[in-house]
């Protein structure tokens, strides 16, 4: 019985740091998502930016004549 005791605190001992280690992991997937998230806003805004300088210049370039 004391054996049984022993290996099953062991396996919770286990499953506490696996718990550990995943939350830990998944805190810095957090992050990164995060920064992953401001960096694409932060491109998102810039192409629409030059999107829209490149349609400025579009307007100003003379009509072509058939």
């Amino acid at each position: 019985m004391l054996n049984e005791l022993d290996a099953l605190e062991s396996k919770v001992v286990q499953v506490v740091a696996l718990c550990r280690t995943l939350r830990t992991e998944n805190d810095g997937l957090r992050a990164q998502l995060v920064a992953a998230q401001a960096d694409k806003e932060r491109l998102a805004e810039r192409m629409a930016a030059a999107c829209a300088r490149l349609e400025q210049l579009a307007r100003q370039l003379p009509e072509a004549k058939a």
